[in-house]
């Protein structure tokens, strides 16, 4: 009887929802991750091994959602659940593959294309790339909000303990898909080229949409609670109640007339101003609104393994095979962090566990601080006078450019290593370097375990007429901090100011950590007066 009740339960937890939905995130994010890092790549290499065109792409992509972040969400709180899933992986999907199409054309026949309109041909197919690319983030951020905001709390039925596991278990896949699936695209563009690279994406894009749209569909089926969409007047968004508590001047002929004046463009441009200002103030009046404050301002920080941190490193005498194990090692430290989150939170509670996250974290990044005084440390303040100050030298010597032929290019999961660039006199002590590393390692285990607690803090506490609105301005707040950090290195860009770069960010952690610290005060002092 046992033995056969097992792989009955294992078949019923196959065609669960459960399982289905982390296929299908494993799949998004697998596509998500490899698309990343390769049109950064792609970028690089159609401008002449030069960042401009890199810069202008991340530009729009954090401007867009900056802007577009609160009326992605209400979008996704005022349409079906599957309609909204389903359009978003499909503009998604369809933008990856056209983009994919359009970069393969490009690289096959750049040299034609250049000859074309007087090489304005080539402004036009950049501008396609990076707006088809731009469309399919936003569209990815709609599908996130959707799916890991909203359908996950429906499926666990607002069982909290379920709702912890899932989050943490597709915490999990994100970071082993953020280790695997850029090396795995990028072992394809140099063992093969750039257009079997766009290839492979088209490829994997195609088949992904199909699974997903099954897999999502069935999940859809088998729920019956997600088709269930109740704007109830005691779980009424804020955002109803402004829009039905109209005084009712509004509809009087004056006003009409004064609305008829104005062309329909306008019209709609400000009803979406409205809906844009609405939703940040609906963000504002959660009561979780200091948590996830808090948790934006832990994007404005250079601690992460991203190109800055790691191109810090090469700096330093670093090499980039060591650079990918230590990207390993702070993934498995992201997914150790989704482990304390679960034991944690079944310990102490959920407020209670981003309380000890942030004091681990905390903890752990003053080994970053230690470094930048610590023997070996390249900090310079003589450096920041305005007469040495001109940004990075793009060249290491007078004839030695930093961006050289794209067969020397090596790639690993955040970065682009270049062969023949000059990558530093190796320090006197490697005391600095290691403590940093140490620190930002360390740290990924507080960092993950905090990101969850808001996480399910967000999920749990904002109404679910709502909850995409806020998610989608919580969306923007992040690419708005994380603007910030990449302006903080535009300002103090050479190796020698990345200790000042260390301790700024730093401040912007603890600030974050103080501003949930606020509310887990709040939380408590609320919970005391209602018992």
């Amino acid at each position: 009887m046992k033995a056969r009740s097992i792989p009955r339960s294992a078949l019923i937890y196959l065609k669960g929802p459960k399982f289905l939905i982390y296929v299908s995130g494993a799949l998004s994010m697998w596509g998500d991750r490899m698309w990343h890092f390769a049109i950064s790549v792609f970028l690089i290499e159609l401008y002449g091994h030069n960042l401009l065109l890199t810069a202008i792409f991340g530009l729009v992509v954090a401007g867009s959602v900056l802007l577009l972040g609160a009326l992605i969400g209400d979008w996704v709180d005022r349409n079906p659940r599957n309609k909204v899933a389903h359009a978003s992986l499909f503009i998604q999907n369809v933008s990856v593959t056209v983009c994919s199409i359009v970069l393969m054309l490009v690289f096959s026949y750049k040299k034609w294309i250049e000859e074309i309109w007087d090489g304005w041909l080539t402004v036009v197919c950049y501008t396609v790339v990076i707006v088809l690319a731009d469309v399919a983030n936003l569209a990815s951020t709609a599908l996130t909000i959707a799916i890991q905001r909203d359908w996950i709390v429906v499926i666990t039925g607002f069982n909290r303990g379920h709702l912890a596991g899932m989050n943490a278990t597709m915490r999990r896949i994100d970071q082993v898909t953020n280790i695997l699936a850029p090396l795995a695209v990028g072992q394809v563009m140099t063992l093969a080229s750039n257009v079997v690279g766009c290839g492979f994406i088209l490829g994997w894009n195609l088949v992904s949409l199909i699974v997903e749209f099954f897999f999502l569909s069935r999940v859809y089926r088998i729920v019956p609670e997600l088709s269930v969409k109740l704007p109830t007047m005691e779980h009424q968004s804020y955002l109803q109640k402004k829009r039905e508590s109209k005084p009712a001047e509004i509809t009087s002929n004056l006003h009409l007339q004064e609305i008829t004046r104005i062309p329909v463009c306008f019209q709609r441009l400000r009803g979406l101003l409205r809906t844009c200002q609405e939703g940040w103030r609906a963000y504002y009046k959660q009561p979780v609104f200091l948590a996830g404050l808090g948790l934006a301002f832990l994007y404005t920080t250079v601690l992460g393994f991203d190109c800055i941190t790691t191109g810090y490193a090469y700096t330093q005498g670093i090499s980039g095979s060591l650079l990918s194990i230590l990207m390993g090692v702070s993934a498995a430290a992201g997914l150790l962090g989704t482990v304390l989150f679960t034991k944690l939170r079944k310990a102490c509670g959920l407020v209670n566990t981003g309380v000890i996250s942030s004091g681990l974290h905390l903890g752990c990044l003053l080994l970053c601080v230690c470094s930048v005084f610590a023997p070996g440390s390249p900090m310079d303040l003589s450096i920041l006078n305005m007469g040495n100050a001109h940004g990075f030298q793009l060249r290491g010597g007078s004839n030695q450019p930093l961006l050289p032929d794209r067969s020397s290019i090596h790639w690993t999961n955040n970065t682009v290593l270049f062969e023949n660039a000059p990558a530093g006199t190796e320090p006197e002590s490697y005391v600095s370097i290691i403590l940093l590393f140490l620190g930002v390692i360390m740290a990924r285990v507080g960092l993950w375990s905090f990101d969850l607690t808001v996480t399910q803090l967000l999920q749990e506490t904002i109404s679910e007429t709502e909850r995409g609105v806020v998610n989608g301005v919580q969306s923007s707040i992040n690419y708005l901090m994380d603007l910030l950090h990449f302006l903080m290195v535009i300002s103090a860009p050479q190796p020698q100011h990345f200790g000042i770069l260390v301790i700024i960010s730093v401040l912007f952690i603890f600030t974050g950590h103080t501003m949930y610290f606020l509310y887990a005060r709040k939380a408590k002092r609320k919970q005391c007066t209602n018992t």
